[in-house]
């Protein structure tokens, strides 16, 4: 029998949902809010806020009932980042 720890399987759950929204790390979004904004909506997620912070733009968005934050790089408008807001670790793809 085969044991898996609960964070191998919450990534089992998790990984497949961000590739069926089609984001991971690297994905080029965009350098300014609206273009963030309007890349996700087609993405689906459901844009709850966006905010400039740093060198980053982080948005809080919901997609299946679940709740992420994504990190993308203010100069590139890369994702370099994607967790999940009720995990205190980081849950990158």
């Amino acid at each position: 029998m085969t044991y898996m720890t609960k964070t191998t399987v919450l990534a089992a759950l998790i990984v497949p949902g961000f590739a069926l929204a089609g984001l991971s790390t690297g994905n080029q979004l965009g350098t300014t809010e609206a273009d963030i904004r309007a890349a996700l909506t087609a993405m689906g997620y459901d844009v709850q806020e966006i905010e400039i912070e740093d060198d980053e733009i982080e948005a809080e968005v919901t997609l299946d009932g679940v709740e992420y934050e994504i990190e993308v790089a203010l100069d590139t408008g890369k994702v370099i980042e994607i967790e999940t807001e009720d995990d205190d670790d980081d849950t990158d793809d």
